[in-house]
């Protein structure tokens, strides 16, 4: 993929692609992290592809300018694990530490990637625990549970059975990630969105709206967070 750069104040950088099934030029701003996309169709060439983006230069600041602020993963930090907050300290261990009120790291070494590990990890068990249990209400198998960290999709279910997760759903309350894990084991059943597929996952989950309506309102608030140091 190539780049671009809108000219304004401030500049604001573009991701360009190519697509050969695309009919019509395309901008699209990511909710998740404000990230610019220009499609082109083969036949518009580049110059008309930024004279696009210019006349809708007042539309794409609106959409990326705000509420994509980094917010770091370091000592003091106060981090959203399944709704409740944990303080990041030092402390006197060999390992890091994650506790019901505090995310513990030894006296030296890095702190994102540490943090980022530790989240991974209950990540992985919250969604294995949620998977298997919807699994079993729905009386289906999965093959394997993948974790990622996607921009795009925070979950996905392929027709082999495999459950694809955004670890980042642990910074989210626990009922959002419960909603997540019950939508894609509902694909086991349904590999579709039709109206036989959400009454699978409110079979599964009964009064999962309110979750999902989290998740559309302020998923992008998961991207934030950095965890390089």
């Amino acid at each position: 993929m190539e780049e671009a750069v809108l000219p304004g104040d401030p500049p604001i950088a573009m991701v360009l692609r190519r697509s050969a099934r695309a009919k019509r030029i395309c901008l699209r701003v990511s909710a998740l992290d404000g990230r610019v996309t220009l499609t082109l169709p083969p036949a518009v060439t580049l110059a008309q592809g930024m004279a696009f983006a210019r006349a809708r230069d007042g539309w794409i600041r609106r959409h990326a300018g705000g509420g994509h602020e980094p917010l770091a993963a370091r000592v003091g930090a106060r981090i959203p694990v399944l709704g409740r907050e944990r303080l990041v300290r030092r402390a006197d261990l060999l390992r890091p530490c994650l506790t019901q009120t505090e995310i513990l790291l030894p006296p030296h070494g890095p702190q994102g990637p540490w943090i980022a590990a530790l989240l991974k990890e209950e990540a992985r068990r919250a969604l294995h625990e949620a998977s298997l249990r919807h699994a079993a209400a729905a009386r289906r198998d999965f093959t394997a549970i993948t974790l990622r960290d996607t921009r795009s999709r925070w979950g996905s279910c392929s027709s082999e059975g495999r459950l694809m997760y955004s670890w980042r759903l642990i910074l989210a309350p626990c009922e959002v990630l419960d909603y997540v894990a019950a939508h894609e084991v509902a694909h086991l059943v349904h590999m579709d969105h039709s109206a036989r597929f959400w009454a699978e996952v409110e079979r599964l989950l009964p009064g999962h709206a309110p979750a999902r309506a989290w998740l559309r309102a302020n998923g992008a608030t998961l991207h934030r967070w950095r965890f390089d140091d």
